[in-house]
C-alpha cells in the first residue's frame, strides 16, 4: 500500500481476487497525494494552460480531465456569484462559508479559480491580455454570447493565432442549425438524438435521465479529443483553431444504433436490449446481476453452467431470437434458481470463469468496496465539511504506462487564485488590483489570494 492511502470503507467479499501487489478494496486516493510515481516523472499535459470560460458539466467534465492530466487550468467564474453549477444540489458549506453543490464539486478538481466580471469592459479586456498567455480557451455558452463580448473565436485567434478554442454548445458554432439558440441541458440533447424513445414502453412518457449525464460527459470526451487533437494539429502548423462541440451531435454519435438499426428497417427495439440474445439481469440472494449472451457458444456455456444442458438441443433456443423470446418463461427462472444461494458476485464470477460475460449490478457501497476500484485508482476521496464520512469523487479513468497520477488539488474557492494567477501570468501589481476592485472586475479584497 502506497504511504498515505486510507480506508474508505471497510466492506470486502472473499471472492474478490487481487493480484499481488494491487490495493486492498475500499482504497480511495487522497486530495494532493501523487501515485504511481515510479511510471514516470512528469504527466502528459503538464506545460499545457487552459483558461475555462465555463459553468455546470459538459465543459468542467473535460477541463478536469485535463487537469487529472496534467493542465494548469483556470477557470474564470463572476466575481461574487460564481458559476451557475455552484448553485446546483445538494449543496455543501465551503471554507469562505459559501453554499457549493454537487456540480461543482464534481467537476472541478485540479483547477485554480479567478473572478472576472465579463459583462464589465475591464473584465472582457482581462481576458484579452490573459488570453495569448494560456494554449487553450474553452467555453460553454450559447453560441453568439462570447463574440457579442468580443471574446469569440474569430477575435482571440486573431489576437493570439496560436490559440485552440473549445466550445461545446448545445448545437454547434460552425454549421447553421435550427436550434442554435435553443437552451440544452444533457436531457435535451439525449431526447433529441434518439436516446429514450426505444426505451419508452407504450402508453407511457419516455424515462428521462436513464444514466446520468451522459449528454455532457460524452460531449466532454469529445471535446477532450477535439482539443488534443488542435493541440497536436498546431504543433504542425503553428496554428490554433475552433473546436467545435455540439451536444446534439456528440449523442447522435453515442446512440449510433438508433439512426443505423432504423436504416436497415428494424424496429426501434433493436437498439435496446432484449429483442435478440440475452441481455439481461437476474435475481442473486444479495441483488441483481447482469448478463450479456450474444454468441452461441456462451449460450451453450451459460446453459450448462446453470444445469441446463438440454437447451442447446431445443429448437426453442436455436436462434438468438429464440432466446430472447423465452427468457422469461424459461431461462429467468433456471438461472435464478441456480443463482439463488449465491451473492450476485459469486454468480458472476462462476459464468465469467465459463467465459460468460457477466457482472453484478453494483450499488455506490459495492463500488467503494470493489478491489478494481481501488487497484485502479478511480475514487477520490475528499473530506467533507458538515459530516464525518468523506465525500468520494470519480477519479481518472485515462492510466498511462509512463506517467504519475496526481496530485489531485479540492475544489477550488470562488475567486480563490484572482490574485495569484493575475500577477504570476500579466504581472498585475497591487495597485491595478485595487483598481479592478474598484471597478468590480475582480472579487472583493480578502475573497481570493
Amino acid at each position: 500500500m502506497e504511504p498515505g492511502r486510507a480506508n474508505a470503507a471497510t466492506a470486502s467479499d472473499s471472492l474478490y481476487f487481487r493480484a499481488p501487489g494491487a490495493a486492498p478494496e475500499g482504497e480511495s486516493v487522497q486530495l494532493d497525494e501523487r501515485i504511481h510515481a515510479d511510471r514516470g516523472p512528469t504527466r502528459p499535459l503538464e506545460g499545457v494552460r487552459v483558461l475555462a470560460i465555463e459553468q455546470m458539466q459538459a465543459l468542467p467534465f473535460a477541463t478536469q480531465l485535463l487537469a487529472h492530466l496534467g493542465a494548469d487550468v483556470v477557470k474564470v467564474e463572476h466575481p461574487v456569484h460564481g458559476e451557475s453549477g455552484r448553485g446546483s444540489r445538494p449543496q455543501i458549506t465551503d471554507r469562505d462559508g459559501n453554499r457549493v453543490g454537487a456540480t461543482y464539486l464534481r467537476n472541478n478538481l485540479g483547477k485554480r479559480s479567478i473572478g472576472i466580471d465579463l459583462k464589465t469592459p475591464g473584465g472582457v479586456d482581462l481576458v484579452k491580455r490573459l488570453a495569448p498567455h494560456f494554449d487553450v480557451l474553452a467555453e460553454n455558452f450559447t453560441p453568439g454570447t462570447m463574440t457579442r463580448m468580443g471574446l469569440g473565436p474569430d477575435a482571440l485567434l486573431a489576437l493570439h493565432p496560436p490559440l485552440v478554442y473549445v466550445s461545446i454548445s448545445g448545437f454547434g458554432h460552425l454549421a447553421p442549425s435550427p436550434y442554435d439558440q435553443w437552451p440544452a441541458y444533457a436531457p435535451i440533447a439525449e431526447a433529441m438524438a434518439g436516446l429514450y424513445e426505444p426505451i419508452r414502453r407504450p402508453g407511457e412518457p419516455p424515462p428521462v435521465v436513464v444514466a446520468g449525464a451522459l449528454g455532457d460527459n460524452a460531449s466532454a470526451l469529445y471535446a477532450m479529443i477535439g482539443t488534443l487533437a488542435a493541440l497536436r494539429a498546431r504543433d504542425q502548423t503553428g496554428k490554433g483553431q475552433h473546436v467545435d462541440i455540439a451536444m446534439f451531435d456528440a449523442m447522435v454519435a453515442m446512440t449510433d444504433m438508433v439512426p443505423f438499426m432504423w436504416s436497415l428497417g428494424e424496429p426501434p427495439s433493436a437498439a435496446t436490449a432484449g429483442r435478440t440474445g440475452l441481455v439481461c439481469a437476474f435475481a442473486a440472494a444479495d441483488g441483481h446481476f447482469v448478463v450479456a449472451v450474444f454468441r452461441d457458444h456462451q449460450f451453450e456455456r451459460l446453459a450448462d453452467t446453470v444445469g441446463h444442458p438440454e437447451w442447446c438441443d431445443d429448437p426453442r433456443f436455436a436462434t438468438r431470437e429464440g432466446w430472447a423470446e423465452h427468457r422469461e418463461s424459461v431461462v429467468r427462472p433456471a438461472v435464478e434458481a441456480w443463482a439463488a444461494q449465491l451473492t450476485k458476485l459469486e454468480a458472476s464470477r462462476r459464468l465469467a470463469e465459463q467465459g460468460i460475460p457477466a457482472g453484478p449490478s453494483n450499488t455506490a457501497q459495492d463500488l467503494t468496496a470493489d478491489p478494481h476500484v481501488a487497484a485502479r485508482d478511480m475514487l477520490i476521496e475528499m473530506p467533507h465539511p458538515d459530516v464525518p464520512r468523506p465525500m468520494l469523487l470519480a477519479g481518472n479513468p485515462v492510466k498511462l504506462s509512463a506517467s504519475p497520477e496526481g496530485p489531485v488539488s479540492r475544489f477550488p474557492m470562488l475567486g480563490e487564485h484572482t490574485d495569484s494567477v493575475l500577477r504570476e501570468v500579466l504581472g498585475v501589481d497591487d495597485a491595478e488590483l485595487a483598481a479592478l476592485r474598484e471597478d468590480a472586475v475582480i472579487p472583493p479584497a480578502g475573497e481570493s489570494e
